[in-house]
């Protein structure tokens, strides 16, 4: 395909007529498609809906220790998901405390917590001035919680090795800087998986704050779309080495690998952290919904159950995302206008557009019946310097659908790079 950037005008102009046809046609289909969240489809639930089979008068409410799960208690989680967690974070059990549904619920409770209480130091309230580290693009859902809490949110880079971290050793020199959020393995939404040198300089950072924490969201743990998927270094056993143990605070849950309403969520840490955390616990619940765990832990027995169930997962998603890698290499490789990554697992592609069209690409596609993630989400306070990135999502709609999707897209995209080559060269 003809290089945009090197069209003289008159060329542009053709070339746009003949993509504006295509996208008014694609227009006139009425099509109603969404890829804006990393949401698992129902053919990805329809996986472990025997869970519901697996708790009940025939099969009894009692766990391993003979816990009741009905009734009261169990503050931390039962034991047979604190076991499958510590398998998952290669960490011991003990230092597990097993939750809800929700993760992200336990990230914001503990940010809450560090502004109430302190993570280790002085109630941040207390404070003024107060700063985070956000590598982007990133979660946009990480950067809510610490806006909504009015943290002054600093970008990092983010490259194929993980963030910058000379920058990252630099900032942390500031006592104000209280956290980063890290997405290590599959990272969202670039896909990339930290090096073993981005996790042991984590591991042997040197904050001014001495409540300082890395907020390591490890949600794509098992996440892998290939057999020969990437490995992440255990932050746990190098902060241990490096002497910090108390640094990382671990998160993860099934909301992808069951039910993402109804899954189960861990947070981890060292011994001296889950003491802090579980002390504040006692004040908030008698305990979690533990049938919800009972029904996780009776699906997934083991590490090996759980991996041949995310095999089931990966076969699924693979054609979808093989759907819109093959129509952005199709439609867009050569243009000189798009760029994108191609993850061995998690939930995202990012696509990087020309400069100054993400938010038009955003808008074409809308007005085509296709929901984006919003242009610029993934970066703090939603804006991208940029106007270049998209997180796209290809795991919601079926394999057919990912298919008109991707099509659409790669039309939108040329349509805005055109479009506004155009307009430069007017001008």
């Amino acid at each position: 395909m003809i290089n945009y950037t090197e069209m003289n005008v008159d060329e542009l102009k053709k070339e746009f007529s003949k993509i504006k046809e295509e996208y008014e046609a694609i227009k006139a289909e009425h099509l109603s498609l969404d890829m804006s969240r990393g949401k698992p489809g129902k053919d990805n639930m329809d996986l472990s809906e025997k869970m519901f089979d697996l708790v009940g008068n025939d099969t009894g409410f009692k766990n391993v220790d003979g816990i009741d799960c009905r009734n009261y208690g169990g503050l931390d989680g039962l034991t047979e998901l604190k076991n499958l967690f510590a398998a998952i974070l290669d960490m011991p059990p003990e230092q597990m405390i097993v939750g809800g549904n929700s993760s992200l619920n336990m990230m914001f409770d503990t940010i809450s917590q560090g502004m109430t209480h302190g993570l280790g130091g002085k109630p941040w309230c207390k404070e003024e001035g107060l700063k985070f580290l956000c590598p982007a693009p990133g979660y946009d859902r990480h950067f809510a919680i610490t806006e909504y809490f009015g943290f002054d949110m600093i970008s990092i880079p983010i490259s194929e090795t993980g963030p910058d971290m000379d920058m990252v050793e630099e900032l942390v020199k500031d006592e104000k800087v209280k956290g980063i959020w890290c997405v290590p393995k599959y990272s969202n939404p670039e896909g990339i998986t930290y090096s073993d040198e981005t996790v042991r300089r984590f591991a042997n950072l040197h904050p001014a704050a001495n409540d300082f924490h890395i907020f390591w969201d490890n949600a794509y743990a098992v996440h892998d779309l290939v057999d020969d998927g990437d490995n992440l270094l255990n932050i746990y056993d190098e902060c241990v080495k490096a002497g910090n143990p108390d640094l990382p605070i671990i998160f993860a849950s099934t909301s992808k690998i069951t039910f993402p309403g109804a899954g189960v969520a861990v947070e981890a840490g060292s011994p001296e952290v889950v003491k802090m955390l579980k002390g504040r616990m006692r004040f908030q619940t008698i305990g979690p919904d533990k049938l919800n765990q009972l029904r996780h832990a009776r699906l997934l027995h083991s590490l090996s159950d759980l991996k041949e169930h995310m095999r089931g997962h990966a076969e699924i998603l693979r054609p979808k995302f093989k759907n819109v890698l093959d129509a952005f290499e199709n439609n867009l490789s050569g243009t000189g206008v798009a760029r994108w990554n191609k993850p061995k697992g998690g939930y995202f592609i990012s696509l990087y557009v020309l400069p100054g069209c993400a938010k038009r690409v955003d808008e074409l596609c809308s007005e085509a019946g296709l929901t984006l993630t919003p242009a610029g989400a993934a970066f703090p306070y939603g804006i991208d310097p940029e106007d270049s990135n998209l997180r796209i999502a290809p795991t919601f709609p079926s394999a057919d659908e990912t298919k008109t999707a991707a099509q659409l897209l790669t039309v939108a995209v040329r349509y805005a790079a055109l479009e506004k080559l155009i307009n430069d060269k007017d001008n």
